[in-house]
């Protein structure tokens, strides 16, 4: 797998520039940047899982680590306040080491309370960027606007060290995705498939990046489908894996459809949507408008289903009367990296704005042009969902659809193919598919 330490020297240089940048433009003097702090159930001292602040775990690849911080001042190093208390009933973190501390002042506290000294004073100048339950004293996330839509926007643009990271979180994903198919084909339950997964990864669900979708035969019909049945069903006949890893705090974002008869038609539209999903993503190019790629998908699978019969208007005619989104109802992708779902998506500029969804489209999550450096998903879908499939036919359009079709490809429940793709100077940089074929 890459490796990111000779990578993140200028990592750091490209964010502490970001920093000047959007700390002038909010006119403020420090960055403060809250790990973040647990969270506990009410009446008890059970926390939830702790996920750190994105804006944290930019700058570091920590992310097990809650009331510690990173302070910012343009012309200086860059500090880590970081917690390591005295405690007997946790394990307590281990001192930085690594590559990456070289970098940083460090200075180690033994509780919460004792960052107030070392944060930079007065607060009001600080851009203080987090969540509200992480205020500790007059320290609370502030959050400026100019600081904010200046940095989200130009997270979209990935270091080489944030690429490295994600090609890691690629191939440790494709390991669980080999196991979680394997698993499938013996007869496991959607609970032992995603437990094989977990193995093959080496995370648990509190580290992966997003809760894993493993739908059966009908749960594919579901778009997040995670209630992971514990009992097999009698009869497998398809399977629909949503399942990304982590590699120091960064995503990947996998989804993968098979059956269980490789004769079937069932497996025949699977094909077709792959082979659909390989050229909207050769589609990836500098310029490209995001929102016409989901124009384009809606096109292409509507083809696919007028091939196998599943609708008797053209892919033209089933996008402008709508049934097109009762069979591929969410976006075409959205923008990845720190987060799953990152941010600036909608994003006019790094001054704020933001480009709107495409009328009829409210679930699309990207709508800015591409340019290198952004790290996109493509993940056009299929499905046959009762809910959507009876608004159609209440819409009137129910002459459009082959009903006889639906009901043979429903106990299939639907296909998803998702690859995660670098957009660069020369195109797209499928991250996904490499992965695949090197495991």
């Amino acid at each position: 797998m890459p490796d990111p330490a000779p990578l993140y020297a200028a990592h750091l240089a490209t964010l502490k520039a970001r920093a000047d940048e959007a700390l002038a433009r909010g006119g403020l003097d420090h960055l403060v940047i809250p790990s973040g702090r647990l969270h506990y159930q009410a009446s008890d001292d059970l926390g939830y899982p702790f996920y750190v602040n994105p804006q944290f775990k930019a700058w570091l690849p920590l992310t097990r680590v809650p009331d510690s911080w990173i302070v910012y001042t343009p012309g200086q190093r860059p500090q880590l306040i970081f917690l390591q208390p005295r405690d007997y009933w946790h394990v307590v973190p281990a001192t930085p080491e690594g590559w990456w501390v070289e970098h940083f002042d460090l200075h180690i506290i033994r509780t919460p309370d004792e960052a107030i000294a070392l944060l930079p004073k007065p607060a009001r100048l600080c851009a203080i960027l987090g969540e509200a339950h992480s205020t500790l004293g007059e320290y609370a996330p502030n959050n400026p606007e100019a600081v904010v839509d200046y940095l989200a926007y130009h997270r979209s643009y990935k270091t080489p060290y944030e690429i490295a990271l994600m090609r890691q979180a690629q191939t440790l994903a494709v390991r669980g995705h080999r196991a979680a198919e394997r698993a499938f084909r013996a007869g496991a339950s959607e609970f032992d498939i995603h437990m094989a997964y977990c193995a093959a990864v080496g995370q648990d669900a509190s580290e992966l990046p997003y809760g894993n979708i493993i739908g059966l035969n009908e749960h594919a019909a579901v778009l997040h489908y995670t209630e992971l049945g514990r009992t097999a069903p009698a009869v497998s006949r398809s399977f629909l894996i949503d399942a990304g890893a982590s590699a120091a705090g960064y995503a990947s974002d996998i989804t993968r459809t098979y059956a269980a008869d490789a004769g079937s038609e069932f497996q025949a539209m699977i094909e077709a949507v792959d082979t659909a999903q390989i050229k909207m993503g050769a589609a990836v190019a500098p310029g490209v408008d995001y929102k016409q790629l989901h124009i384009d998908a809606h096109l292409s699978l509507m083809g696919i289903l007028k091939d196998f019969g599943v609708i008797k208007v053209s892919p033209e005619a089933a996008l402008a009367s709508g049934v097109s989104a009762a069979f591929f109802p969410h976006g075409l992708g959205h923008p990845l990296g720190l987060q799953v779902h990152d941010v600036a998506g909608f994003a006019q500029s790094d001054r704020g704005g933001r480009i709107p969804r495409p009328e009829g489209h409210p679930y699309l999550r990207m709508t800015r042009a591409l340019e290198p450096g952004m790290v996109v998903t493509i993940e056009p879908g299929l499905y046959f969902i009762d809910m959507l499939l009876d608004d159609a036919r209440a819409a009137g359009h129910g002459d459009a659809i082959d009903w006889d079709r639906v009901a043979h490809f429903k106990p299939f429940g639907g296909i998803r193919i998702e690859d995660n793709l670098l957009c660069t100077d020369s195109g797209g940089d499928n991250l996904t598919r490499p992965a695949f074929a090197a495991n």
